[in-house]
């Protein structure tokens, strides 16, 4: 079976390459399952319940979300009332949100999804490997395909995730910094790694941000607001086979797909 993860959906136009591009990219690519970041989706940072529909309309068959989770206080009712949402699962027992998911692909196989951030350079939480334990301890025993995206800064923190689940999950793919790696592989134990997915939406910026706003807090520290960038928009995901028996990876590859390279029909 096949599985895809969109990196993070950065504002309006990171949203419209999505909703445009997964049909698209399920038919091109045979998808049994798509899952997508985000928690940038909302201008920039957050999600509402009005683009959580448009991505799961589209097509998206599970969300996941990381640090920006809350910017948008609405989004609430949605991950207490939605299964296929998940907030980081290393975040307090109290916070909105569950912890995993575990979602019926094309091809009727269940999937579990789940999140968590990083520790370096990121706020303060419960530990990632601490939590990645008893989330596999809490998952039912007959699911045997597990997609984790580990939302985290730093490449050290992402490789021990790697390392830490191999052999345990089917794919450890990370998110946060916006940048695609280019280190996708199956790890000895059959885990599919890639330290970051990369952004989904404009490239000509800042993480996402327009340039000059972002270069003039930075040389200045005047406050500005950060818009979202509109140029050189592209999605970037990772795409993984897996043996649905087993859980094992049987291959990744990276995916990046522009916008201007759909047809305007």
């Amino acid at each position: 079976m096949r599985l895809m993860l969109i990196g993070d959906i950065v504002g309006k136009p990171g949203r419209t390459i999505t909703v445009r591009a997964v049909p698209i990219l399920r038919e091109q690519y045979q998808l049994d399952l798509i899952v997508a970041n985000a928690e940038n989706a909302a201008g920039g940072s957050g999600l509402t319940p009005a683009i959580y529909r448009e991505l799961v309309e589209a097509g998206v068959d599970c969300i996941t979300l990381g640090d920006h989770i809350y910017r948008r206080r609405e989004i609430t009712t949605i991950l207490e009332s939605q299964s296929n949402i998940v907030k980081p699962a290393n975040y307090p027992g109290g916070a909105p949100g569950r912890n995993w998911a575990v979602v019926s692909a094309a091809n009727d196989v269940p999937v579990a999804v789940f999140s968590l951030l990083g520790r370096v350079f990121m706020q303060p939480v419960d530990c990632p490997w601490t939590a990645a334990d008893r989330v596999l301890s809490e998952l039912p025993a007959e699911v045997k395909v597990i997609l984790l995206d580990f939302h985290a800064e730093a490449t050290s923190d992402m490789q021990l995730m790697g390392r830490y689940l191999d052999g345990r999950v089917s794919a450890v793919l990370g998110t946060h910094t916006h940048v695609p790696t280019a280190d996708e592989q199956i790890l000895a134990g059959g885990t599919a790694h890639q330290c970051d997915v990369g952004m989904t939406g404009p490239y000509e910026s800042i993480l996402g941000r327009r340039i000059e706003r972002v270069l003039e807090t930075t040389r200045t520290f005047r406050p500005t607001y950060f818009e979202v960038a509109k140029k050189d928009v592209r999605l970037s995901a990772t795409m993984i086979d897996v043996d649905a028996e087993s859980g094992k990876a049987t291959a990744v590859q990276r995916i990046v797909v522009k916008a201007d390279e759909f047809d305007e029909d």
